[in-house]
């Protein structure tokens, strides 16, 4: 895992765009937003404490999401192997719970309009 440095409006992660890491963030706030006929519509902030990027991270989808941040932003970075280390000392329905969830959120936030 390594320290990740935002400076504001320098973007974290692109919609569309596929990843193989997760972020927990330290300090600052990020803003997330989607395009929506051709403007970005924000759907949210993420501060300090939380995860971001976490849904492609479980699933291996393409990024649902543009993260950008607002402030100066401080984050740890986890990368994929992380969690796949995790999954190897637990029992596979673990694996497979999480990433039904993952699933599930996803296509619960596709449906929601904006």
């Amino acid at each position: 895992m390594a320290i990740f440095k935002l400076k504001p409006n320098q973007v974290l992660l692109r919609e569309g765009d596929r990843s193989n890491m997760m972020y927990w963030v330290q300090t600052g706030q990020l803003e997330v937003s989607k395009k929506r006929g051709g403007a970005d519509v924000v759907l949210g902030h993420i501060r300090s404490g939380e995860l971001v990027g976490e849904i492609s991270f479980l699933d291996q989808e393409p990024r649902s999401a543009t993260v950008k941040a607002i402030t100066d932003c401080e984050l740890i970075e986890i990368p994929q192997d992380a969690i796949e280390n995790v999954y190897k000392t637990q029992p596979k329905w673990l694996e497979i719970l999480v990433k039904t969830l993952a699933e599930r959120l996803r296509k619960a936030n596709s449906r929601i309009k904006i």
